[in-house]
């Protein structure tokens, strides 16, 4: 009997094998557009290679070039692709450490303490205002936004979208602290605020992110939600 048609997943996996795409990849989860210089850097691999390896990653659709005048970007073809390599790192069962230099281990607590997931809040902030939402009630147990969580939302100034074939809210499973944090369109408007309202902030060069004090201000209530059942704080001073 001829077989069904079904999606060809060994394709899709062997361009993920690789360690200079899956570099590439890792290095545009900051939703930024990169250059080829800035991603073959990154990857640690010369300019000819790494064209080599942007074309298989934007021909097999997971990337896309914008073009600028003379120059050439290229950036996650959309956040499904984001997704994707935030849920495959999330299931690894190794962890590359960071170098043993005292600048690499303070790069690498800044983003574990905080960092963007693509458009959303991820590390030990972003579970942390996760699990505060679920105590006060702003998500249930199914991650759907509650009434009392669309006026939070309101109250903060959050422009909710009204239309997307995109997950509202769901679930991520953060890589680091190997539990769920908020991710969705709901979740990205949210980042979008506490940027706008510089609650937020870069803390490096990459995607790690620091609680200000207006932020801790702001969301102290909800943060001391997530550790009401005993579980040591969060450091929000150390962010």
């Amino acid at each position: 009997m001829d077989s069904v048609s079904r999606p060809d997943l060994a394709s899709t996996a062997a361009l993920l094998a690789s360690e200079s795409r899956a570099s590439m990849l890792w290095a545009l989860l900051d939703g930024r557009a990169w250059t080829l210089t800035e991603l073959a850097k990154a990857a640690k691999i010369s300019r000819p290679t790494a064209t080599e390896h942007l074309h298989r990653l934007v021909d097999a659709g997971l990337l896309t070039e914008v073009r600028q005048g003379r120059h050439r970007y290229v950036r996650m073809h959309d956040p499904a692709v984001a997704d994707l390599v935030e849920s495959l790192a999330a299931y690894s069962g190794h962890i590359d450490p960071a170098a043993p230099s005292l600048q690499a281990q303070r790069a690498d607590q800044a983003l574990r303490e905080a960092r963007t997931c693509y458009r959303h809040l991820a590390g030990r902030l972003g579970v942390a205002l996760t699990e505060g939402m679920h105590r006060q009630g702003y998500l249930d147990a199914n991650w759907t936004l509650t009434a009392e969580g669309h006026d939070w939302f309101t109250q903060l100034g959050v422009e909710l979208p009204t239309k997307s074939l995109r997950a509202f809210t769901r679930p991520c499973l953060d890589w680091t602290e190997r539990r769920d944090h908020l991710a969705g369109t709901a979740a990205e408007a949210l980042l979008a605020t506490f940027e706008r309202k510089c609650w937020v902030e870069p803390s490096g060069s990459g995607r790690a992110v620091r609680l200000t004090s207006e932020g801790d201000t702001a969301l102290g209530e909800l943060l001391d939600a997530a550790t009401k059942d005993g579980s040591p704080g969060i450091g929000l001073q150390n962010m």
